[in-house]
């Protein structure tokens, strides 16, 4: 069962065992959230939008409609995620584009993610990244663009 703190709206009904969701969260119905993931205070999770087991998202990150979280995943605090390509008040596209964050990557404070990129396998994002384009597997990337600097080994 799910541990919620009293002052989150959580309207989702699809939220894993043993996860925790702090105050202040907001997470819409059609959110689909796994197990043991540590969702922080400040947050808000859209209707669209799936997070895998083990996935830790930190105060201040909002997730929109679209975004595709796998398991093991670390999101820092104020990273931002963006769906829209071309943004206007009150003109919608047909569709959001997403996105795509892979098994075990992390995502550095306050990094700006475009929308429709993929963040691969256990890549890192630096903080105060701006990524534009994907992220390949095992890549630290930073900067504004972000760059590959290096690869990492474990």
């Amino acid at each position: 069962m799910p541990i919620i703190h009293p002052l989150a709206d959580v309207q989702s009904q699809c939220i894993g065992p043993k996860t925790r969701i702090w105050q202040f969260s907001v997470i819409l119905e059609g959110a689909l959230i796994g197990d043991n993931c540590n969702i922080c205070a400040h947050t808000l999770i859209e209707g669209d939008v799936i997070i895998g087991n083990n996935v830790t998202v930190k105060s201040g990150v909002f997730l929109w409609d679209g975004t595709r979280i796998e398991d093991g995943v670390f999101i820092g605090p104020n990273a931002t995620f963006t769906n829209d390509l071309f943004p206007r008040s009150k003109a919608y596209p047909d569709t959001f584009r997403g996105i795509t964050v892979r098994q075990g990557a992390s995502i550095g404070a306050n990094a700006t993610l475009l929308p429709g990129i993929t963040i691969g396998a256990n890549a890192m994002v630096g903080a105060g990244a701006v990524v534009t384009q994907d992220v390949p597997e095992w890549a630290l990337v930073v900067g504004n663009p972000a760059k590959v600097i290096r690869y990492i080994e474990i």
